[in-house]
């Protein structure tokens, strides 16, 4: 078993309150989970309005697919615009 782990890092410009901000990290969260079919939270900086941390993780049996997968999704985040990627760090663990 691959578990491919992503995390993700925005800058939210614009955004005044954190309820603003639920309303991006639910729209990215939501499109992750929708377009890739991937687990996808937000996992931290939750108290900062203007930052936002996301967490996807993709199960599987091939690295090379799952790495692919991850690499799309970071793609794909960048092009929808919702926010500024600021980083991002991805990790495959063979269990």
């Amino acid at each position: 078993m691959v578990v491919g782990v992503l995390k993700l890092q925005f800058q939210l410009f614009g955004v005044t309150s954190l309820k603003e901000k639920r309303k991006v990290v639910k729209g990215i969260v939501g499109r992750i989970r929708s377009q890739f079919d991937a687990a996808a939270a937000e996992t931290g900086l939750n108290d900062l309005h203007q930052s936002a941390e996301v967490g996807v993780t993709i199960v599987g049996n091939d690295a090379r697919l799952i790495n692919s997968r991850l690499d799309k999704i970071v793609d794909a985040v960048e092009a929808w615009g919702l926010a500024v990627l600021s980083g991002s760090e991805m990790e495959i663990i063979h269990v």
